[in-house]
């Protein structure tokens, strides 16, 4: 071996070494030299990445209008005039308290088990946070871990969970919880947090908020809760469905435990304490509150439908703004009305379905079983129309089916109206049968037309005796006939088909007596006058100026009706049906309020003349609406209506204090009463007897028990039976009368002095 081959400097040796040992580095930089460009483009790609995520996660945030003014959605609540609370309107059912009128109990609850570092984090623990991250991602699930309260706000309060997310989706979803829960601190104070928090979170049963909850499971104020209450409250948030008391009461249960044992911990609360509380009672509803009927759920829906008219006029949301709406209504009529009406017709529907054969109407129920076979679920599914007429087929050839339609048919409905005449506020209301389950659909009381029968006659007798003829005036009871606009010849007859003689005016309303009401528009009063007075004492709905109008034939509403009567009660005044009287946003600030309108409709005279002789209706043995009395002692006047066939039985009625409207019938007119058991005296006046009987008993309601109150222009006089004229000593048989002092009948001239030898006393 040469020194030449054998020996290596030590600088050739080192050079070599280098050469050696930076062969990865060129290599790199051969490769990177190679792929530059696919280098820079990567990352521009994760810097653009970033950028966009970002931008993303950012465009998600809630605006710095919604942090410094936040609107949760809520309920809205309609209130009787005697301050229940009748009805909810919400998409979330969510009621806001303020913080303090929270009780402290609650509080610690909510912060000992959800937050305990609550009120020493600025909305976010990162190390916590960042510790979930890390480990939801080496675990490749998102879980929920690592928030605290401020942070469920924001999410709650601002939408920011979305159904169905994906991994993604949560991890974006957290990144904007964590960023927005900084802000919210930033604005916020703690208290106003945990106000805000205790109004917004979920607690099952369509409640939202503390206050919605405390209503729903403990019937009381959030304010009255108490320690053992609040905190299974508190328990719920974790879970709202898995941890049910109604339905899982165990669960339930164990989970307040958990919450009562955090309070020990943090030391809001004795071991000692909480074993009482444990051992101590907790009773909650068990009743299904989602999806309840109200007590007054038509009177409810009612009011729903003038609010949505309304929020257009004052940009409000009625399901969305915690609205607080006071209502007309007293909780205490509504269930007089409510028991009346059930109670009635426990006892009419049986004697109806004996009486009523399907087999004689054949025709009406081929109709109602097609009617009802076109509403079906199936034949709305059905795609073409062979398909749809073959679901009808079917369901016509079903027994079953075919059944449901006639129970459903012929079930008897009810309309019932009570007004307080004095300032037209809507103190009750049943809009059918089906008041304990009515959610949507016909409201009996103010959405359906039928014609009133002898009830429209008080109409044509206001008329006469405002143009000065007083009770004693006689009207022929003969027949009559006479050419209709269709040239068709109308003769009307009374009701038992007797003719002849003459009536009173006091008579004929006491008896209803057709041919005398068509007597009496044709000759001391006209078509056009009644369809005025008829407007103008309430009735909206139109009256076609014709003779036939005299025995009821005009279709009117329940409602109408009734505030039309009401103005024979209110002395002649007429005040337009209310049911809101204010409306207050979320902060108590009034929206509307409404006060009632009034307008003179008659004179004071002529109101309480047809008071007194409407009176006989109810008190004279021959009066249609006796039956009154059978449960009704106080004052009261009235008039009863049928119509034909008995499709339609009506009785309208007054107190000094209330006046009120019962119509009892049928959905589809082809099925009536076949007996004068469809008559207005036999299916609506025990109704309202029952009504008013119930009210009147119900000491807690103060109402008066007075007569009704002659005005100084009408005077109550004795006169001549047979003359209808002012007494003499002479006459033998005199009767008293009350008379417009302005229209005072002249002395009897027939009669000569002499003893009388017989009274007939009549008010």
């Amino acid at each position: 071996m040469t020194p030449s081959s054998s020996n290596k400097s030590p600088r050739t040796g080192r050079q070599a070494d280098r050469r050696g040992s930076g062969g990865g580095f060129d290599r790199f930089k051969s490769i990177a030299s190679r792929y530059r460009w696919a280098l820079i483009a990567a990352a521009v790609l994760a810097v653009a990445g970033s950028f966009a995520f970002t931008q993303y996660v950012i465009s998600g945030l809630p605006s710095l209008e919604q942090l410094e003014n936040p609107r949760p959605e809520l309920a809205t609540k309609i209130y009787s005039v005697d301050g229940e609370v009748l009805e909810t309107f919400y998409i979330k059912n969510r009621s806001h308290i303020s913080y303090d009128k929270i009780p402290q109990h609650v509080i610690d609850a909510l912060i000992s088990t959800e937050d305990k570092d609550f009120y020493d984090h600025w909305g976010v623990t990162p190390w916590r946070f960042l510790r979930a991250m890390i480990k939801n991602i080496l675990t490749l699930r998102m879980r929920e871990g690592a928030s605290t309260i401020t942070q469920q706000l924001a999410r709650n309060i601002y939408n920011l969970q979305i159904a169905h997310e994906t991994a993604f989706d949560k991890m974006t979803r957290k990144l904007r919880e964590f960023i927005t829960s900084v802000q919210i601190e930033r604005t916020y104070t703690k208290k106003e947090i945990l106000e805000m928090y205790l109004n917004v979170i979920y607690f099952g049963r369509s409640a939202y908020g503390i206050s919605a909850a405390a209503s729903i499971y403990f019937d009381k104020d959030a304010s009255e809760l108490t320690i053992g209450e609040g905190a299974l409250l508190i328990g719920l948030a974790k879970g709202p469905g898995y941890y049910d008391p109604v339905r899982h009461p165990m669960r339930a249960i164990g989970r307040r435990t958990i919450v009562l044992q955090q309070m020990v911990k943090s030391g809001k609360l004795t071991a000692e304490n909480m074993t009482a509380i444990e051992k101590g009672p907790l009773s909650f509803h068990t009743n299904d509150v989602e999806g309840a009927a109200g007590l007054a759920p038509h009177f409810s829906e009612y009011v729903r439908r003038q609010l949505i008219e309304k929020a257009e006029k004052y940009g409000f949301d009625i399901y969305k703004d915690g609205l607080a709406v006071y209502t007309t209504l007293d909780t205490r009529m509504q269930k007089a009305a409510n028991r009346a009406a059930e109670e009635h017709l426990a006892e009419k529907q049986p004697l109806f379905d004996k009486q009523w054969n399907w087999n004689k109407h054949a025709s009406a129920l081929a109709k109602a079983v097609d009617k009802c076979a076109r509403e079906s679920a199936a034949y709305r599914h059905a795609e073409t129309k062979t398909q749809q007429e073959a679901v009808v087929n079917s369901l016509r050839a079903t027994p079953q089916f075919v059944d449901s339609v006639k129970r459903l048919w012929q079930n008897i409905e009810v309309g019932v109206v009570l007004i307080d005449p004095h300032d037209g506020g809507i103190r009750a209301m049943v809009g059918g049968r089906n008041f304990r389950s009515f959610k949507y659909g016909l409201n009996h009381a103010t959405q359906i037309k039928r014609q009133p029968g002898s009830s429209f006659k008080m109409f044509v007798y206001t008329a006469a005796v405002d143009n000065g003829y007083p009770p004693t005036y006689e009207i022929e009871n003969n027949p009559i006939s006479m050419k209709m606009v269709d040239g068709s010849t109308w003769a009307p007859q009374n009701f038992d088909n007797e003719i002849g003689g003459k009536y009173t005016i006091r008579e004929a309303i006491t008896e209803s007596i057709n041919l005398v009401a068509v007597h009496a528009i044709t000759s001391i009063t006209t078509c056009a006058q009644v369809v005025e007075y008829a407007h103008r004492m309430g009735i909206k709905s139109t009256v076609p100026p014709y003779e036939s109008i005299a025995l009821g034939t005009p279709v009117v509403t329940p409602l109408e009706l009734t505030s039309a009567y009401a103005t024979l009660a209110n002395e002649g005044v007429y005040v337009e049906p209310m049911s809101i009287l204010k409306i207050e946003d979320k902060d108590g600030n009034t929206i509307e309020e409404n006060m009632p309108e009034r307008r003179e409709a008659l004179s004071k005279e002529t109101a309480y003349i047809m008071t007194s002789m409407l009176e006989d209706v109810i008190n004279s043995p021959s009066g249609t609406g006796g039956r009154v009395r059978n449960y009704f002692r106080f004052p009261a006047a009235g008039k009863t209506g049928t119509t034909q066939d008995y499709a339609d039985a009506w009785f309208l009625g007054y107190t000094p204090f209330l006046a009120g409207g019962v119509w009892v019938g049928f959905d589809d007119q082809a099925v009536s009463f076949t007996t004068s058991e469809g008559q207005g005296g036999r299916s609506a006046a025990p109704l309202w007897g029952r009504m008013m009987q119930y009210i009147y008993a119900d000491k807690t309601i103060k109402i008066g028990r007075g007569y009704f109150d002659m005005p100084p222009g009408v005077v109550r006089e004795t006169i001549c039976t047979e003359t209808k004229k002012l007494a003499t000593p002479s006459c033998p048989t005199t009767e008293t009368e009350v008379f417009n002092l302005k229209y005072l009948p002249a002395p009897c001239d027939k009669h000569g002095s002499g003893a009388r030898s017989k009274n007939k006393t009549q008010f």
